[in-house]
């Protein structure tokens, strides 16, 4: 879906940017960091948005030395693959050499074979010689068998010359074909990575022209996330997450989003070799639409919550499990949601919209009970969803499916957490996937306000 690559590119350029998460070492420090709304950029300097942006004319630029990289790759992969195709045949040069001293080498051994005949016929000549022979006839017979000596001599030596020759020739026709070979492999290696780098440029340009002509922020999208507040490691914990649609139209495309991972001890050095992954806290989700534990992924990063009705509520249940060996220490849960218009009319027309709600909570991490206690076994399929009262409301909606009766605050976090590092959000947010990579844009963007 076309939103889901201009959001996370959008956010990926930014977060991965050192000044976005190198600025959070201070957040690291044992004092409590300033209020977010008071960390705003010089009014002569532009914010980590504006850092490193190239414009329209840089990208077409881009395409266009790829363009021609790949180009002259395909060119060369052409020129290969003929030359190998070439060695293959009978009338390549090489091909017609090796033939040649081939023959040369057959007739070669041939006449030594005749010599060798007509030498060993003139020595039987000799011993056929009578006893009464004449000088003469020994004379004669003797200088038969000397001619047929120096023919045969002179026949192995021509061989020899033959033979090596036509090795020669065989042995640089295979070199031809197996260095021909190589060629190609290293050819067809060139152009993929080519083409691959003209496909990156292609869709780095595309992305731009979409955002700066097609997405915009729409606050349609409500989020909010609940669950304890202290998680124990090695132990399933089960958060809510409900996103409402408060337009007064239906949303369509809509998808759901979420991500945990744990957060840095103080004193942790953060910098552009940090492996964020390492902190990543598996999350799987359910709702009454899908009852089984489902694990979010890189690859499966989204909740498919479809069209959401004007006013209408969808409850995901998430569990997150850290890691057994984890230590003690403090956590966050993403949440975010966005939706594509795809319907007819002025309002739906096709284009990308990213809600501005977003959420995150934080919690602590409680290490694993070292004792010989057995903990409890994460069940296939999800329990009884609790029921959730919506503020101010007498009306429930239970946990894992959509709701009309929109949340009044009951589940939600409002605000971001003064807690949670932004430079570290945006810097892990690179390891947490496309979710997660928008909530750090959101996080970044309000800190700027």
């Amino acid at each position: 879906m076309k939103i889901r690559r201009i959001l996370a590119t959008a956010v990926a350029a930014a977060v991965t940017t050192p000044v976005v998460f190198l600025s959070a070492a201070p957040a690291f420090a044992d004092t409590k960091p300033s209020p977010t709304s008071t960390q705003k950029p010089a009014s002569d300097e532009d914010g980590p948005d504006d850092e490193d942006m190239p414009s329209i004319e840089e990208l077409k630029a881009a395409v266009a030395e790829a363009q021609k990289a790949y180009d002259e790759a395909a060119a060369e992969l052409a020129k290969a693959k003929a030359d190998v195709e070439a060695l293959t045949k009978d009338d390549h040069p090489l091909a017609v050499a090796a033939a040649a001293a081939k023959k040369t080498a057959d007739e070669a051994a041939a006449a030594k074979t005749a010599a060798d005949e007509a030498l060993a016929k003139a020595e039987q000549a000799v011993k056929d010689l009578p006893a009464d022979a004449t000088e003469e006839q020994k004379a004669t017979a003797a200088a038969a068998v000397t001619a047929a000596k120096t023919a045969a001599d002179e026949a192995a030596a021509a061989k020899t010359t033959a033979d090596t020759k036509a090795k020669e020739a065989s042995t640089a026709l295979d070199d031809a074909r197996v260095q021909a070979f190589r060629v190609l492999e290293l050819a067809k290696k060139v152009e993929k990575a080519a083409k691959k780098d003209l496909d990156a440029a292609k869709e780095e340009l595309a992305f731009y022209e979409d955002m700066g002509e097609e997405c915009t922020d729409d606050p349609s999208l409500e989020v909010a996330v609940s669950g304890p507040k202290k998680v124990t490691a090695g132990e399933p914990a089960v958060f809510s997450m409900r996103v409402t649609n408060t337009s007064d139209h239906t949303l369509n495309l809509v998808n759901a989003f979420a991500n945990a991972t744990r957060l840095p001890e103080p004193g942790d050095v953060i910098d552009d070799e940090t492996d964020f992954s390492k902190l990543l806290i598996p999350v799987e989700w359910s709702s009454a639409d899908v009852l089984e534990w489902t694990p979010i992924t890189k690859k499966f990063d989204s909740i498919e919550v479809g069209d959401l009705a004007e006013g209408a509520s969808y409850d995901v249940k998430l569990r997150l499990t850290v890691d057994a060996k984890a230590t003690a220490g403090k956590g966050a849960l993403f949440g975010y949601a966005e939706y594509e218009d795809e319907g007819e009319g002025e309002d739906n027309d096709g284009s990308c919209s990213g809600g501005v709600d977003f959420k995150d909570l934080n919690f602590d991490i409680l290490a694993a009970d070292k004792g010989d206690k057995p903990k409890p076994k994460p069940t296939d399929t999800p329990t009884p969803a609790p029921t959730v009262t919506t503020g101010g409301n007498t009306n429930t909606t239970q946990q894992g499916g959509r709701s009309n009766t929109p949340v009044n605050g009951t589940l939600a976090a409002t605000g971001a957490n003064e807690t949670l590092p932004l430079g570290y959000a945006a810097a892990g947010a690179v390891a947490l996937g496309a979710g997660a990579l928008v909530v750090a844009r959101r996080r970044k963007a309000g800190a700027q306000a």
